[in-house]
C-alpha cells in the first residue's frame, strides 16, 4: 500500500508517516500504532524494534 493512502486511512499527514517510516519519531501516539496495525493486519511487534545500542534522547 502506497505512504499516501496509508496516510489517508489512518488520519495523519503523509509527513508524519514518511518521520514514523525512516525512524526519525522521537515518539508515536498509541493510537497512531493502533490504526497503522488495524490497516496492516499485524502486531505492534512487527513494527518496533528495541535497539539498546540507541541513545536515549534528551
Amino acid at each position: 500500500m502506497p505512504l499516501n493512502e496509508l496516510a489517508r486511512r489512518i488520519g495523519i499527514t503523509d509527513a508524519n508517516l514518511s518521520i514514523l517510516k525512516t525512524g526519525k519519531a522521537k515518539a508515536v501516539r498509541l493510537s497512531t500504532l493502533e490504526a497503522i496495525c488495524r490497516e496492516l493486519n499485524c502486531q505492534p511487534g512487527d513494527l518496533l524494534e528495541f535497539d539498546p545500542n540507541t541513545p536515549l534522547s534528551q
